[in-house]
């Protein structure tokens, strides 16, 4: 009889590639993990792992096991998601984990909702920016991700979760006091191809975006300053330190410090934001009663920002 607890250990194995880190992802030990999975080869009578230099990776069988252990662990999810279902009332705790922008846009407007409306379900916010709140769902630290779309968005665990458009909104050009684009009613990035730029740190979503804009717009930016706190971008843009590329709802209530703020001409790039759950849990009544509160926050706040 196969111990599904192993089988778990197994996929953490295959999604993050080294025992160390397997064990970091279930918080156990290393040897915890090497014993779940020597004793898992004696239930299963197969090797399930090879020595790689100093590293171990999948046998054929193992590889076979660790699919086969991603579709138990949806039924898993969905035999919960069932149980729930026919239980009376509801009541529970969601985690969503998600980057600042959206929980302050959307997450926070949910969880006043949901408090009136269901003031059983409590709801557990982390704050995970670019693709951290992936992993915490595929690694059963949160419900709910809260995630933007961008070329990297695949990942390890990727065929373990479902996603669905949340929202998307346009940027916006952030100027220096007295720049000369900043009489224009609205700005296209090549007029900045000369101008130094503040992006987010590479690795955040935001900064390929921007990439891609200006590459979109015929050159590659300089950039001279990073920083992922839009508060501080747009303080170092009004002491002229650069030119940046904000998302809209990033600049909404925050102390611009005097810096300028213009729209993108022409086609503006857009953030594209979605959520994921789980497969075989999108079917619990705490996740769809979540998901359908984010969807309506997301809806009534960024109706007049889709496009694109």
């Amino acid at each position: 009889m196969i111990d599904p607890r192993r089988l778990r250990v197994l996929r953490a194995l295959a999604d993050h590639g080294t025992v160390t880190a397997a064990a970091q992802a279930l918080y156990l030990s290393p040897s915890a993990v090497s014993q779940q999975l020597a004793a898992l080869e004696a239930e299963v009578g197969h090797s399930l792992l090879e020595r790689r230099g100093r590293a171990v990776g999948l046998t054929a069988t193992g590889t076979i096991l660790a699919a086969h252990a991603g579709r138990i662990a949806e039924q898993l999810e969905r035999a919960e998601a069932d149980l729930a279902a026919v239980s009376e009332g509801v009541a529970g705790e969601v985690t969503v984990a998600a980057f600042a922008t959206a929980i302050t846009e959307v997450v926070t407007p949910a969880v006043a909702a949901l408090r009136d409306r269901a003031p059983g379900v409590h709801i557990r916010v982390r704050d995970a920016e670019g693709h951290a709140s992936l992993r915490l769902l595929v690694d059963g630290e949160a419900d709910v991700a809260v995630a933007v779309q961008h070329r990297d968005t695949l990942a390890p665990g990727e065929d373990q979760v479902l996603r669905q458009p949340l929202y998307a909104e346009p940027f916006d050009v952030v100027l220096p006091p007295g720049h000369p684009a900043g009489r224009a009613s609205e700005i296209g990035l090549a007029a900045l191809s000369g101008d130094p730029w503040i992006t987010p740190w590479p690795g955040n979503p935001v900064h390929d975006v921007v990439l891609h804009a200006c590459e979109e717009a015929g050159f590659t930016p300089r950039v001279e300053c990073v920083s992922d706190d839009f508060r501080a971008v747009c303080a170092l843009v009004a002491v002229g330190s650069g030119v940046a590329l904000v998302p809209r709802s990033a600049l909404r209530g925050i102390d611009r410090y005097g810096a300028v703020v213009r729209p993108v001409g022409g086609r503006p790039p857009i953030r594209r934001v979605f959520t994921a759950v789980r497969r075989g849990s999108e079917t619990h009544p705490l996740l769809e009663l979540a998901l359908a509160e984010l969807r309506t926050q997301a809806e009534a706040g960024f109706r007049a920002d889709e496009g694109g």
